[in-house]
């Protein structure tokens, strides 16, 4: 199921001429350092690069039910572009934000998906399927979900799959995340599903067509932008459209190989702040 708001572009911002018109961030391994919490120094450095003119987007995996999260974690945030991309909000308004983007799939589609993995894997998937917006709604997972944090509960996988869904999570025990990525892109048609990895064990999958690129595109519009007006930086493969569709990609230092081999510059890891630092070297120069 795919909806989504027409916006008609918005004015063209003025800028430092040494920053990018668009900051957009990955959170958790980039923005969001080891211990889950996010610097002063990294909230006060993207707080002065909105001031100078820059618009901040926070790119994510989280769902829409993960916006209050979001928002503590990036305070400055003009958008958030969640889900994988399916889910884009434009909060420069607080108290009136507007969903630009909510594409999600029908469960039936994820069900072949996995069965595909399943097939090629040759072992049942642990799999997780997140289909709600409510502020903490939780997860639904098969019993016996490996999964590092409590918004989950057991539910049958069949009616977890009756419905919409903005993605689903698949894990198979004999074999690591990358590994299981690989088998799903060979496995997995572009026209049903797409598919990728954010570093917490499973493989994603969401609807074809969604991904961070075509998410922080859906920015671009709402601000009469280009790619070649952003920057981003990120840690993981799940980063990796929007490093392919933006003018500038910035890894951090712990970032996972595929992200190393399509940055055009690597800065500090997560935990030294190296998106702030990268940020704050063009503030002073």
């Amino acid at each position: 199921m795919t909806s989504s708001v027409a916006v008609s572009p918005g004015p063209v911002a003025r800028t430092s001429p040494r920053l990018p018109r668009i900051i957009a961030t990955d959170l958790d391994g980039t923005l969001v350092r080891g211990d889950e919490t996010v610097s002063d120094y990294s909230v006060s450095v993207l707080r002065r690069a909105r001031a100078a003119g820059a618009t901040i987007v926070g790119v994510t995996g989280r769902g829409p039910r993960l916006l209050d999260l979001c928002r503590r974690d990036l305070p400055e945030a003009d958008f958030f572009v969640l889900a994988q991309g399916a889910y884009v909000v434009d909060q420069r308004d607080p108290a009136r934000p507007v969903v630009l983007r909510r594409d999600r799939m029908p469960g039936e589609d994820l069900g072949t998906a996995l069965r595909l993995m399943e097939l090629a894997a040759g072992e049942a998937l642990s799999v997780l399927v997140e289909a709600l917006d409510a502020p903490r709604s939780p997860l639904w997972g098969d019993p016996g979900v490996i999964w590092p944090y409590p918004e989950w509960q057991v539910y049958d996988r069949a009616l977890a799959l009756a419905g919409p869904v903005y993605k689903g999570f698949a894990r198979a025990p004999g074999m690591t995340a990358d590994q299981l990525l690989a088998l799903a892109r060979r496995v997995v048609p572009l026209d049903l599903a797409e598919v990728t990895q954010a570093g917490l064990g499973y493989v994603e999958i969401t609807a074809p067509g969604v991904d961070k690129g075509t998410g922080l595109a859906v920015v671009a519009q709402a601000i009469n932008a280009s790619p070649l007006d952003a920057v981003v930086f990120g840690d993981m493969p799940n980063d990796g459209p929007m490093f392919r569709w933006a003018g500038r990609g910035v890894a951090v230092a712990n970032a996972h190989p595929e992200i190393l081999a399509l940055a055009a510059e690597v800065t500090a890891s997560n935990d030294a702040d190296g998106v702030a630092a990268w940020v704050a070297s063009l503030l002073d120069a």
